[in-house]
């Protein structure tokens, strides 16, 4: 059988050091064993599962699942793939209507438009239904490099980035690029700083709206992929929301500036961000209170 070291095991599930030997200390990875003082980690370890009360799946997460196996129309999971993907793709400049966004999910076709449409809008609407329905099925699951990358080679697949080798589909940025004018992390950089940020948020046991905002912003900061980061940071917001017991939230239009503004003045006044993703939330419980789906009422937002 083939061994990796403890920060082999760490790097491979971006988690810290420190967390893997209390993995190992307390027998959570089976087969370990101690040479000396060095953990051996057999190489086809699991990562163990969170502690039990993450465990425990939250009613509007069951009924996600449920609803995507079954295709269930007109449902809370209906609403979600076509409003979600609609608002994340608009705010990033799609020029597809919630109408036409509507029709690629229902009946995968386009209704006929006098306006020009962009190939690369259509097939990134298809990709988003498909990081929606893979968020779902993941949504427990720690956060990672390889989680994050999977979603983005996901949403680029087969659009006209894919056929540019210096893109890096699925992987990294390879050239500099700003957001709103602001210098973001250089590429030789990213892996080391994404690593960092996804380790620190793990650390995290039980996290609120306030961490999981908190790591939005860290991301964008970083803005890790060529194109397609607002998009994939807004996915990961949504599935960290669910794996926590947290009501998700969607940024509608008539929200997208104080988003903007929200994520620029975080760490001076962190208000805007969190009354705006709030205000986006209490559009998200009244949905939920329509599909008679429970949540935590009292529990941090």
């Amino acid at each position: 059988m083939e061994y990796i070291s403890v920060l082999q095991f760490a790097e491979k599930y971006s988690i810290s050091e420190r967390t893997v030997r209390n993995y190992c200390a307390n027998g959570k990875i089976e087969g370990a064993f101690l040479t000396g003082k060095t953990w051996n980690i057999p190489a086809d370890a699991p990562l163990p599962k969170r502690s039990s009360f993450n465990a425990i799946e939250s009613p509007l997460l069951t009924a996600l699942k449920v609803q995507k196996d079954s295709q269930l129309k007109g449902s809370i999971y209906h609403w979600t793939q076509i409003d979600l993907t609609y608002n994340s793709n608009h705010i990033e400049g799609s020029r597809l209507t919630h109408e036409q966004t509507r029709d690629i999910f229902e009946t995968n076709t386009i209704g006929i438009t006098d306006s020009v449409v962009n190939v690369d809008d259509i097939v990134e609407t298809v990709n988003h239904f498909r990081c929606i329905d893979y968020i779902i099925d993941h949504a427990k699951e720690p956060l990672s490099e390889s989680l994050v990358k999977q979603l983005h080679m996901m949403l680029k697949r087969e659009t006209s980035d894919d056929r540019r080798e210096w893109f890096a589909v699925g992987d990294y940025k390879r050239l500099p690029n700003e957001v709103g004018g602001m210098e973001t992390t250089l590429p030789n950089e990213v892996h080391q700083q994404m690593k960092a940020l996804i380790s620190s948020y793990n650390n995290t046991k039980r996290k609120t709206l306030e961490d999981i905002l908190d790591f939005h912003v860290r991301f964008e900061k970083i803005h890790p992929f060529q194109d397609g980061n607002g998009r994939i940071g807004r996915l990961l917001m949504f599935k960290e929301c669910l794996a926590n017991d947290i009501v998700p939230f969607i940024i509608f239009d008539e929200l997208k500036l104080f988003y903007y503004r929200g994520l620029q003045e975080w760490g001076h006044t962190n208000g805007f961000l969190m009354d705006t993703c709030l205000t986006a939330q209490d559009q998200y419980k009244s949905l939920l209170d329509y599909f008679k789906i429970p949540y935590n009422k009292e529990k941090h937002r």
